[in-house]
């Protein structure tokens, strides 16, 4: 069962105080998560004033230094369309992405998402899927998308009540598994809710993702001391579940 790290997100400098805004701290960051567990990294780059960037340049800086930090393991960016809404634009930019990810992350509920399957499919670099709702599941269905898939992220957004939360992935697993998709899948919430999605997960063997582009906090609503800590609990968590790595 997978740990797939989430060092920063949309998250704004200032949220943490370890929130990982250079390519530095991004790899030391990575390198302590990698030993508290993790097996995999998800990245929104950053330009030089912390933004979120989609830029060749910085993708590639930033893919660099995390290779250097924790060869072989794989890199996930995002393509999230807030960060480039106009979709030519944003196709523009991941075209350029020759030094790029191993994986990059499509939401399917925005538009141009099918166009960003297509092409990160041209350029050989994985896919994952981000499935936010029953809907998104139906559509990677119809679309036919399983076999451009490396894995389906099941993202429990904006649900803070964790029962319901773990309600809505179970929901999205019940379209996927009756439609054979064979995509890996891995599950994630937000905030406090993420632990419960995340419990669910593990006592079924799914790959899970934590850090603090998911969550600020611990079980008990505690600010936690930053993404290596995060690992480490969900490290324990699915030692005590059974799970193997």
């Amino acid at each position: 069962m997978l740990i797939q790290v989430c060092l920063n997100g949309s998250r704004a400098a200032g949220s943490h105080e370890r929130l990982p805004l250079t390519t530095a701290e991004a790899a030391v960051d990575l390198s302590a998560c990698v030993a508290a567990g993790a097996a995999a990294v998800h990245v929104h780059p950053r330009n030089s004033d912390s933004a979120e960037s989609l830029h060749p340049a910085d993708v590639a800086a930033w893919c660099s230094a995390l290779r250097d930090a924790a060869p072989g393991v794989p890199i996930s960016v995002t393509t999230a369309a807030w960060i480039e809404p106009e979709l030519e634009q944003r196709l523009r930019l991941i075209q350029g992405w020759r030094d790029g990810p191993d994986l990059a992350s499509v939401n399917l509920h925005e538009t141009g998402a099918l166009r960003v399957i297509e092409l990160l499919t041209a350029l050989g670099m994985g896919v994952e899927a981000g499935v936010w709702t029953v809907d998104d599941a139906r559509l990677l269905v119809t679309e036919g998308l399983d076999a451009a898939c490396t894995r389906v992220l099941v993202e429990i957004q904006d649900c803070a009540v964790p029962g319901e939360a773990v309600r809505r992935a179970a929901a999205i697993e019940d379209v996927l598994t009756a439609a054979n998709v064979q995509a890996a899948r891995l599950h994630h919430g937000e905030d406090v809710a993420t632990w419960a999605v995340i419990d669910a997960a593990i006592a079924q063997g799914i790959d899970v993702r934590i850090g603090l582009e998911d969550t600020l906090v611990d079980r008990d609503g505690c600010l936690v001391a930053g993404n290596a800590a995060l690992v480490t609990e969900v490290a324990r968590r699915r030692l005590r579940g059974g799970c193997r790595a």
